[in-house]
């Protein structure tokens, strides 16, 4: 994407002298880095429900301490568990148009980060054969993250000057190097979605993680003065 305003001067007449407001050629600049991710964050959890509320939390209480000593044992630190969400509501059956209360839902959600990002898949058997029966999903990212990003950064600035400069060439003026603005867009990390799963039942076969590559994406938008 381009802007330029051809050969046109704004010009303001201050006592003796004019002032002309300089042309400008706006583009855009984008830097993406391929990565392979080096660790994973998994959220998974525990769903219980019983009539009673005390024994629906004693009940996923109990589920959740097991996932966490089974996950110990597999080397996962506590400091690589923690919890992401917890909640409580009651539950409901409509029969005949009528309200009729079934019990109560507690859902207790943690958030798990794998240092070693080929152990994603142990992690996850080895929740949910231990009592974990949902799995929010699984994200991969790169520890370097930051570093990348800047790298990505510098990257869209040099492809919106290049941009610049064809348009300059093609128009046959002469460009400024240096933007005289520069704004950063919507930039980020993008990865593939690899597993999502709302509920799970335990398997004999082994969770296949395929984490791919992930990008990170930087985009600009520049200002250029140009001088015919």
């Amino acid at each position: 994407m381009y802007y330029y305003q051809p050969f046109v001067r704004n010009t303001v007449q201050t006592g003796r002298h004019t002032t002309s407001k300089p042309n400008t050629i706006r583009v855009s600049g984008e830097g993406k880095i391929a990565v392979q991710p080096d660790q994973a964050s998994i959220k998974l959890g525990v769903l219980t429900e019983d009539q009673e509320l005390q024994k629906a939390q004693e009940q996923n209480a109990s589920a959740i301490s097991n996932v966490k000593k089974a996950l110990n044992a597999i080397g996962i630190t506590d400091k690589q568990i923690q919890t992401s969400e917890f909640s409580i509501f009651p539950q409901y059956d409509f029969v005949d148009g009528k309200q009729i209360f079934r019990g109560y839902k507690v859902e207790h959600i943690l958030n798990i980060t794998a240092d070693e990002i080929e152990k994603t898949g142990l992690v996850v058997d080895t929740a949910v054969d231990s009592g974990a029966n949902t799995v929010r999903g699984i994200t991969f990212e790169t520890e370097n993250q930051q570093e990348l990003y800047q790298q990505a950064l510098s990257m869209a600035v040099m492809d919106a000057y290049r941009k610049a400069e064809t348009i300059a060439a093609s128009l046959r003026v002469q460009l400024i190097r240096t933007p005289v603005s520069v704004s950063e867009g919507n930039s980020g990390m993008v990865q593939p979605v690899s597993f999502q799963s709302s509920a799970l039942v335990k398997s004999a076969v082994s969770t296949p993680i395929q984490p791919g590559t992930i990008e990170i994406e930087s985009h600009i938008t520049a200002d250029f003065i140009f001088y015919s």
